[in-house]
């Protein structure tokens, strides 16, 4: 499974038809959002694993704890760690009444990772994932209001939202397949009544039309003529020096003015096509399967991966999500071809574009490259 199919084509529609828009509430089964990060699994971070701050943090009554309230010191090989996550404090805290916080999951949780990548790739803007579990009869965060649009998908218990608009508070009940879109600085908070609760919150950072003019503005102001020091005497005349400030504004008001924005745009897809989250779950068994592959060997898209296609004069750039991959542009076709695959293929199945040899190089290139996985 892989991408939005995580949610239910109920809930990748609610995404997409209320995102950007006004507060709103959407209700749907359980089993829709199961497998996002549920109670048992947790569990299993808090209990099984070596998490380390930032990872996770612990909130009470609006505050944020002290990390050395939940966190230890060990050592491997002598080298010591910090920051590690004391399951047995954060057990107690707990119990005591604080919402434990998963930050980041998306880095650190499969399925999230791929529902973070596919929103990445359908939506164009940077997204995250956090995970808060609260106590029964608690509150972690007193009221706030986010600096990135929200999705609540509500995993396990329930809890009891207010949230605010214009027309003020409005109370709204999360239960398990309960989801909550609020858009960026909508004010919030929440508190549990007599059973704990879990929910997810995927983060989307919009970029605004100030990251994109900020570009076209840089590139204008790396003139070297602005980079020519300021004239001795510097406020023995103010009149000439507004003057002088004036004329080289509006030099930068022409260069903005006349940007050639076709290459900021490409820079800036760019940065966005290659420095998301790798996904690369059973790449390591891949690497060792890839010097054996043979023009029969079964392949497929790797779940979650992404690919976008960009013609660079005679090279073929691959923005794969977290690296940018250059090929020789006369291998188009055979890309193309493989870009076009929805389910199992081989090399020999590429024969229309390309020989036996040069599929093979392709293929087992893309495969390294963490696009294509071996089927087993």
């Amino acid at each position: 499974m892989s991408h939005l199919e995580l949610l239910s084509g109920d809930s990748r529609t609610f995404i997409r038809e209320v995102w950007g828009r006004r507060i709103h509430v959407h209700t749907m089964a359980a089993d829709d959002v199961a497998g996002l990060f549920d109670i048992e699994q947790a569990d299993h971070l808090i209990t099984q694993t070596a998490l380390r701050t930032p990872q996770l943090r612990l909130a009470q009554s609006g505050s944020v704890l002290a990390e050395s309230r939940y966190t230890r010191e060990a050592s491997i090989a002598g080298k010591p760690m910090t920051g590690l996550i004391d399951p047995r404090k954060v057990l107690d805290l707990f119990s005591g009444g604080a919402t434990i916080v998963f930050q980041g999951l998306q880095r650190y949780w499969e399925p999230l990772r791929q529902l973070v990548r596919g929103l990445e790739t359908e939506l164009g803007h940077p997204c995250q994932a956090n995970a808060y579990l609260t106590p029964p009869g608690s509150q972690g965060f007193a009221l706030h209001s986010d600096s990135h649009d929200v999705f609540v998908f509500q995993t396990f218990g329930a809890k009891e939202w207010e949230v605010h608009d214009e027309a003020g508070a409005h109370q709204v009940s999360m239960v398990p397949g309960t989801s909550l879109y609020l858009p960026t600085g909508t004010p919030h908070m929440a508190r549990t009544q007599a059973t704990a609760s879990l929910h997810v919150t995927v983060g989307i950072n919009r970029y605004v039309w100030r990251d994109l003019v900020r570009r076209v503005v840089e590139s204008a102001l790396a003139s070297d003529a602005l980079g020519e020091p300021l004239p001795a005497e510097l406020f023995a005349d103010p009149d000439a020096l507004a003057a002088a400030l004036t004329e080289r504004l509006s030099d930068v008001a022409d260069a903005v003015r006349d940007a050639d924005v076709a290459p900021i745009l490409t820079r800036f897809e760019r940065t966005f096509g290659s420095g998301r989250q790798p996904v690369l779950g059973g790449a390591l068994l891949d690497r060792l399967a890839v010097d054996s592959l043979t023009a029969d060997t079964a392949l497929r898209r790797r779940p979650g991966s992404t690919c976008v296609l960009r013609q660079d004069g005679e090279s073929l750039q691959l923005l794969l999500g977290d690296r940018v991959l250059t090929v020789p542009g006369r291998i188009t076709a055979g890309v193309e071809a493989v870009m076009g695959r929805t389910g199992a293929f081989t090399p020999s199945d590429l024969g229309e574009v390309l020989d036996e040899v040069s599929a093979l190089v392709l293929t087992r290139r893309l495969v390294r490259e963490g696009l294509l996985e071996v089927v087993r």
